[in-house]
């Protein structure tokens, strides 16, 4: 395939997976209030990061940079996973929910502190650092750098708004948490 259609076609990719993250943000997209909001600007930096390193993933595939993001990237499953099965099964979702800009897992009635979330408050945000950062380490450039550090700082104010609308809604026993666990990762940060 040349050069300049695969381009494309990463162009065309590219479009209708934005396309797509923008209808499933659209509710979010009207109140920068929201952590949604935040999140939006995340997904498309994670979309540009993986259209933009796509043709570098398989090249010199055991450089130590190559692996070091492969780590990154497979250990991303597992945060995702924990972080949706714990939300499904003790967060008693309220599907007419507290917040209409959110999706219906994240409208919880009951605080998770069990899994991962006894160590980290943000696992699903944890994941998406760790894929972007996996993407980003794919083909380190100028942009890319950029999108990195543009989308770090997203997850981050994703995480600080959400932080903000669950001290709201579930108070001191959401302040007591925030004392007990870390914000993406386990011990650390």
């Amino acid at each position: 395939m040349q050069a300049g259609t695969f381009f494309t076609i990463r162009i065309i990719f590219f479009v209708l997976s934005s396309l797509f993250v923008v209808l499933v943000s659209w509710r979010t997209l009207h109140n920068p209030n929201s952590h949604g909001f935040y999140r939006f600007f995340a997904f498309e930096g994670i979309l540009v990061l993986l259209f933009l390193n796509i043709p570098y993933w398989i090249r010199d595939p055991f450089s130590p940079l190559q692996i070091l993001s492969w780590i990154l990237l497979f250990g991303s499953i597992p945060f995702v996973f924990q972080g949706f099965i714990l939300l499904g099964k003790r967060g008693n979702a309220n599907i007419n929910g507290k917040r209409e800009e959110n999706f219906n897992f994240e409208n919880t009635t009951r605080l998770v502190t069990t899994g991962i979330y006894k160590y980290i408050r943000h696992p699903l945000y944890s994941s998406l650092l760790l894929l972007a950062w996996g993407a980003y380490l794919k083909h380190i450039s100028l942009i890319a750098t950029l999108v990195i550090l543009l989308t770090t700082l997203c997850l981050v104010l994703t995480a600080k708004m959400e932080e903000r609308e669950n001290i709201a809604y579930f108070g001191e026993s959401y302040l007591e948490y925030i004392k007990k666990s870390r914000m993406f990762i386990p011990f650390i940060f």
